[in-house]
């Protein structure tokens, strides 16, 4: 089976689309997203409709998610981050409130090798950003290849026999690792609609549980359309600049 992953959209179609199209020209059977449909950009509703036609196989909510749909309050966020979330819950239709309310939280099992979640296997809303987070969320794992979002960092780290190895950071266009068994991973696609490691080209992954792979991919898109929605919805203009520089 052969998985197209999608994490952390945040509201960015031209993005989501540049990324769906680039996918399907290396092929997909079935839709995996990691959450955090919506959030700093200036397309909701697109997003969660596109998202929704898709019909994945597996999904979770992200914290965006969360906040943006009314679940939960925004608290925790920034005031960027909180502006941004509250526009986003004026702007979505009762619908699209309605699905990302329903949203499941993860880890949810995707098979007996796979799983996934928003944040950490340990808790939806932990980061991984660290050693000790990796070997945490490793340690709480139930499948040999847990796949997260949230921080929007692409890479693949694996445990053997205890030692905690970085496998890959995306910065290339394709990034294959193969699995090994007996080997436990931890992948991130990257972030769809907001990259934060310097590169401005959206990320996704697809993941072929047939042959024991995982590809990162990075493509180019147009930014400074992404860029302007933002701006004409009034946001903040430092979520557009981000944009440019993926941080």
């Amino acid at each position: 089976m052969r998985y197209l992953v999608l994490s952390d959209i945040h509201a960015n179609i031209e993005a989501l689309d540049t990324v769906l199209a680039a996918a399907a020209t290396t092929g997909y059977d079935r839709v995996i997203v990691l959450g955090d449909l919506v959030g700093y950009g200036g397309n909701p509703d697109a997003v969660v409709e596109r998202v929704r036609s898709l019909n994945p196989s597996a999904i979770v909510r992200g914290n965006h998610d969360k906040v943006a749909s009314g679940i939960e309050d925004s608290s925790g966020f920034n005031a960027v981050a909180r502006r941004a979330a509250l526009w986003t819950r004026q702007a979505l239709s009762r619908e699209s409130l309605q699905y990302l309310a329903e949203l499941p939280a993860g880890p949810l099992t995707i098979d007996d090798s796979v799983l996934i979640c928003h944040g950490s296997p340990q808790d939806e809303d932990l980061y991984i950003f660290n050693d000790r987070d990796a070997l945490r969320a490793l340690a709480t794992a139930s499948r040999p290849v847990s796949l997260f979002g949230h921080t929007h960092l692409p890479l693949v780290v694996r445990l053997v026999e205890g030692t905690l190895e970085l496998v890959v950071r995306a910065t290339e266009a394709e990034n294959r690792v193969d699995f090994e068994p007996g080997v436990n991973y931890l992948v991130n696609p990257g972030s769809v609609g907001q990259p934060r490691d310097g590169d401005p080209r959206a990320g996704f992954a697809i993941l072929d549980t047939g042959n024991h792979s995982v590809v990162l991919c990075r493509v180019a898109y147009a930014v400074s359309i992404a860029q302007s929605r933002i701006l004409e919805a009034g946001l903040p203009a430092s979520l557009a600049h981000r944009l440019s520089v993926g941080r």
